[in-house]
Parts: C-alpha cells; sequence; structure tokens
C-alpha cells in the first residue's frame, strides 16, 4: 500500500510540473494552451500561475517520499485538480489543448482517489 501512496502523489505531482515551462514566456504559455499570451498583464498572471504549480508539484513528489506529508498533499491536489476540473466543465467551450489538461487533470483524480484509499488503508 505504501508504494501505492507515493507512485500515487508522483503521478499528481509530474501531472503539476508540466506546466512550469510556461513560466518560460508567451511562448511557451502559448504551446501548452493554445491561446495568445502577448498581452503583458495576461501573461505575468500566467507565468506566475506556472510557477505555482511548479511549486505544488514538487511538494506532491516530495511527500510521495514523506508519510508525515502525505495527508496534506493529497488534500492539496484534490483541491486544485477538483477546482480546475469544476471550471473547466462549468465554463465548457475549451480548445483542444486545454481539453489535454482536463483529461490529465482526470488521470490526476483517479490517481488521487487510489492513493487517498490506499493512504487511508494503511496502518
Amino acid at each position: 500500500m505504501r508504494y501505492l501512496v507515493s507512485a500515487s502523489l508522483v503521478v499528481a505531482g509530474i501531472i503539476h510540473l508540466l506546466p512550469l515551462s510556461g513560466a518560460l514566456g508567451p511562448g511557451r504559455l502559448a504551446a501548452l494552451y493554445g491561446l495568445d499570451f502577448s498581452e503583458p498583464n495576461l501573461s505575468i498572471l500566467m507565468q506566475h500561475r506556472a510557477v505555482l504549480f511548479g511549486l505544488l508539484g514538487a511538494f506532491l513528489v516530495f511527500a510521495a517520499f514523506k508519510p508525515s506529508l502525505q495527508a496534506i498533499a493529497f488534500v492539496a491536489a484534490f483541491v486544485s485538480v477538483l477546482s480546475f476540473l469544476l471550471l473547466a466543465w462549468s465554463s465548457g467551450g475549451y480548445n483542444t489543448l486545454v481539453g489535454r489538461v482536463v483529461t490529465a487533470d482526470l488521470v490526476a483524480l483517479v490517481a488521487l482517489v487510489i492513493g487517498a484509499l490506499a493512504l487511508r488503508a494503511s496502518p
């Protein structure tokens, strides 16, 4: 069970690390999301978002190997994944690249549910 918990946090962590490349600038953000990020304010906000996702992803991977942090890591990951999925589904009309993010978050959600159940079942 311990390995299942760790594996689920690593999967969710990697998924959260993927947008970190958006911190490199508007061109990378456009490649990730298929949108125009040439407006400086939007670019700054999205680059900052990329850094925050990187921090969360790094924390999830770190927590995968620190049992004392795993419960809070699951909480943070569930909040991140579920809030994005709720926003995407309630808004609809997103493009293909954002649809890939939705799919990735669904994968993360499945991994997190499995890992959280394994954590709960652990002695």
